[in-house]
C-alpha cells in the first residue's frame, strides 16, 4: 500500500510557485521545495512522480495567477488598453513569472498563432473587447490585438528583465500611442503597406 501523502498536490504547487515567483524556475529543486515546506525532498514524490510534470503544474499555476491579475481590466474603459496595463504592472509585480512565461525559450513556436494559443482564455476576451468595443470585424480585431500584444510584450519584458523602469502615467502614453497609431492603419487597411517597408537608400 502506498504511503498517506504529507502534502497534497496543491500544497506543493503552491509552495513551488512562491520559490518561483522569488527566484525564477532554475531555482525550484525538491531540496529547496522540501525545505519550503518543512519537510525532505520524499513527500513531494508521493503526488508528483518527478520534477518535470510539477514544473509543468507550476506553469499552469502561474499562468492562472496572470490571467487573475490581468481580468481586473474588464472593469475599466476601455478595457483593452487596461489589459496591456496589466500585463506590464504584472511584468513589474511578478517578474519571474511574467519571464517564465513570456520570456523563456520555445522551439515550437512558429508564429503567432501558436503564441495567441498558449496565452489562453485572455487572449480570447481581448479579441472579443476590441471587436465590441470599435466595430471591427474578428480579423481586423486580431491583426490589432497582434501588433498590441507584441509591443506590450516589449514593454512587458523590459520591465521584467530590470533593463528599464516606467511610471504608470508612462505606459499609459505608450500604448495610447501604440494604440492609435495602430488603428489608424487598420481603419484606412494599411496595416500591411509596402510603402512603410525600408528600403536600400539608392545613392545618387
Amino acid at each position: 500500500m502506498p504511503p498517506k501523502p504529507k502534502f497534497t498536490r496543491e500544497e506543493v504547487i503552491d509552495a513551488a510557485l512562491e520559490i518561483v515567483s522569488e527566484k525564477g524556475m532554475e531555482a525550484l529543486t525538491s531540496r529547496d521545495l522540501g525545505a519550503r515546506l518543512g519537510s525532505s525532498a520524499r513527500p513531494i514524490f508521493t503526488v508528483f512522480q518527478n520534477m518535470e510534470e510539477l514544473q509543468r503544474e507550476v506553469r499552469i499555476a502561474a499562468m492562472k495567477r496572470f490571467e487573475a491579475f490581468s481580468e481586473k481590466a474588464i472593469h475599466y474603459t476601455p478595457a483593452f488598453k487596461q489589459f496591456g496595463m496589466q500585463m506590464i504592472l504584472f511584468a513589474m509585480e511578478e517578474p519571474k513569472l511574467y519571464q517564465l512565461l513570456f520570456m523563456a525559450e520555445n522551439i515550437g513556436h512558429r508564429n503567432f498563432d501558436d503564441v495567441f494559443d498558449d496565452l489562453g482564455e485572455t487572449a480570447v476576451v481581448c479579441v472579443d473587447v476590441i471587436q465590441k468595443d470599435y466595430d471591427l470585424d474578428a480579423e481586423e480585431a486580431r491583426a490589432l490585438f497582434q501588433q498590441v500584444w507584441i509591443y506590450t510584450f516589449g514593454i512587458g519584458a523590459l520591465c521584467a528583465a530590470h533593463v528599464c523602469h516606467f511610471s504608470e502615467q508612462e505606459i499609459n502614453d505608450l500604448l495610447g500611442q501604440d494604440f492609435t497609431a495602430m488603428m489608424l492603419l487598420i481603419r484606412s487597411g494599411k496595416q500591411n503597406d509596402p510603402t512603410v517597408q525600408p528600403r536600400p537608400k539608392v545613392d545618387g
